[in-house]
């Protein structure tokens, strides 16, 4: 494990499966504002890029007024239910584990807002991996911009080439080239198998992460 000092993870689709909770929240928001239920699936093709734009995605005809009644409808409930089905994804607990006795420096960049970032890993009991979570409003921009990762770099002091960036869409694929640094897509999350081909490596699962050359021991 010599190769990379840091790892960032995106949440959402990357460490946890969240897409229950965040399909029971888009739908209390649409049948709030009399809209028909969304179902999973497109759920899945609405999230990506924070709240906003799920709402957004949800209701492409509505005014900006319903986009704001929605979106306050849609983050209440969330909040108030952001655990309820949300897991970690198999095997991520160990992974963390085995990196973190690695001596890695790990990260957590999402698009999801800072303070439910930091709910969900508690409440998971994941919080004490992280040396760094930085979310949606923590900075002025966000993935696929690569501020919050060279943030991250510049705070703990890492190179670039020290360090990784894994995570489920596009978005992290992105920011993570444009920060130079190695990208890792999962092909087990939320976004399509396309937006993440060009990534430097894919994995299957979360423990996938420890199969690869970056991470894996030198054999003797």
């Amino acid at each position: 494990m010599k190769n990379i000092d840091l790892i960032i993870f995106d949440l959402d689709g990357t460490l946890i499966d969240s897409l229950d909770d965040l399909t029971n929240a888009t739908n209390h928001m649409l049948l709030l504002l009399g809209r028909a239920a969304a179902t999973r699936e497109q759920v899945r093709g609405y999230v990506g890029q924070g709240a906003r734009r799920l709402v957004e995605r949800a209701m492409p005809d509505a005014t900006p007024d319903e986009i704001e009644q929605g979106l306050s409808h849609f983050l209440v409930y969330n909040e108030e239910h952001i655990v309820d089905r949300t897991r970690l994804y198999p095997g991520a607990m160990a992974t963390l584990t085995a990196l973190h006795d690695a001596g890695k420096t790990l990260a957590v960049v999402s698009n999801k807002n800072v303070a439910l970032c930091t709910k969900v890993l508690q409440t998971l009991g994941a919080d004490g991996f992280f040396a760094a979570v930085i979310g949606a409003d923590s900075l002025a921009e966000r993935k696929p911009s690569p501020e919050p990762l060279l943030k991250v770099l510049h705070d703990l002091n890492i190179a670039p080439r020290r360090a990784a960036m894994v995570g489920d869409s596009i978005n992290d694929i992105a920011a993570g080239k444009a920060a130079g640094m190695v990208t890792i897509g999962c092909t087990f999350g939320y976004g399509d198998r396309q937006e993440i081909v060009d990534a430097d490596y894919l994995i299957n699962s979360v423990p996938g992460l420890l199969e690869l050359p970056l991470f894996r021991a030198p054999e003797d």
